[in-house]
């Protein structure tokens, strides 16, 4: 009860942050009139959506808005079905108004789905990252493309830290042990270390990465960062983190490295074979932003000959990953699918700015502005 009462709580707070409808973004979105098909894309829980009966996040949960949206004689088609010409959602591509999906099991918008979807509007991602999107297409063809923004970022913030750790103390060779039945204390102390006196990068210092470095203070690193933008100089200043201009200089200095930038075109396959040799040997690397930002077989190459010391995520490309995927068996991972936005209490907050974002448009009016991806044929500045 108390977890409800807690999640409860969370989504109002989340809900009490998004401006009225008296707010100057007010506009009208120019949409069409009458009853929409709206498909949602979801990943299926099956056994486990009965657990918890706020697990919305799900195909069985459909984000807690399906009544909503029925009473209002709105047409709602969930599915986790989406990949090949066949699947369920390309049987509604080219009728469907609205497209709704997450990071978490991403149907891919591509330029020739755009093409098909004649009818289409608006795109909504549940959550954090639309990357799944051809945001250039989208906006040649004068769509919308939204996502819940700030939804997530504690949940993934938590994860990363979590993450560190786990690498840090080398703690999964000695789960594995328990599991076996072995005991060998030496096998795991040899390369556990503490965290603190270390140096911890981030590369992006957005929402996540700024409550990162401040979930890190108390553990007393050394903190740096680099980004397109300098923090606060006062937040800068509490949390104790140095600006990086330049990326490739601070990578030789990080024993942690910690990848929190959106991707981009710029971005995808940063960490190649060249920019992952100029890391310290033996760095350890965190990575919950997208796995494209990391060239797959470079990772695995460093991996092998101890270069990276250690890697965990969860994010791979493409996703979900396949079971031949050669992060499942690189060695020193610590990785999982992709979980760490996705949280109950992420589920909540991003199902209700899911909501309030189809209210507005509805409406014709306009979302909050730190919402919009793709918005009057404009890309948002992190996306350019």
């Amino acid at each position: 009860m108390a977890m409800k009462q807690a999640a409860t709580a969370a989504i109002r707070a989340f809900s009490s942050s998004v401006p009225s409808q008296s707010s100057p973004l007010v506009r009208h979105l120019h949409a069409s009139a009458g009853s929409k098909k709206i498909v949602g894309v979801f990943y299926k829980a099956n056994e486990y959506a009965a657990m918890n009966p706020n697990f919305v996040g799900c195909v069985e949960g459909s984000l807690g808005i399906r009544e909503w949206l029925e009473s209002q004689g709105h047409q709602y088609i969930v599915t986790d079905d989406k990949e090949g010409l066949n699947c369920e959602l390309e049987k509604h591509i080219p009728d469907l108004h609205v497209l709704i999906t997450t990071p978490f099991h991403p149907a891919y918008v591509t330029a020739e789905r755009i093409k098909k979807a004649k009818n289409l509007e608006l795109l909504l991602t549940a959550g954090i990252g639309s990357d799944h999107v051809d945001l250039n297409a989208a906006a040649a063809a004068g769509l919308t493309v939204a996502e819940v923004t700030g939804s997530n970022v504690v949940s993934v913030a938590e994860d990363e830290l979590m993450r560190i750790l786990i690498l840090v103390r080398n703690f999964l060779p000695g789960h594995h042990q328990v599991i076996k039945g072995e005991w060998n204390v030496a096998g795991i102390a040899h390369r556990a270390y503490d965290l603190e006196g270390k140096t911890i990068g981030t590369v992006g210092a957005g929402r996540i990465g700024k409550l990162l470095l401040q979930r890190l203070k108390p553990f007393n690193c050394n903190l740096l960062y680099h980004d397109r933008l300098k923090i606060d100089p006062e937040l800068e200043k509490q949390i104790g983190a140095k600006f990086e201009e330049d990326m490739d200089a601070m990578l030789p200095k990080c024993d942690v490295l910690v990848i929190n930038t959106p991707l981009t075109d710029k971005t995808r396959g940063l960490f190649n074979k060249e920019r992952i040799a100029k890391c310290k040997k033996g760095v350890l690397i965190v990575n919950n932003a997208r796995g494209a930002i990391m060239d797959t077989e470079a990772v695995v190459d460093a991996c092998n000959s101890g270069h990276i010391g250690g890697y965990s995520g969860d994010v791979w490309n493409p996703q979900p990953a396949p079971k031949d995927h050669p992060w499942r068996y690189m060695p020193n991972q610590a990785m999982t699918p992709h979980i760490s936005g996705t949280t109950i209490d992420a589920q909540l907050r991003y199902a209700a700015g899911v909501k309030d974002m189809l209210d507005r448009y509805f409406k014709g009016q306009d979302f909050p502005a730190q919402n919009y991806i793709v918005k009057e044929g404009e890309l948002a500045p992190q996306y350019r």
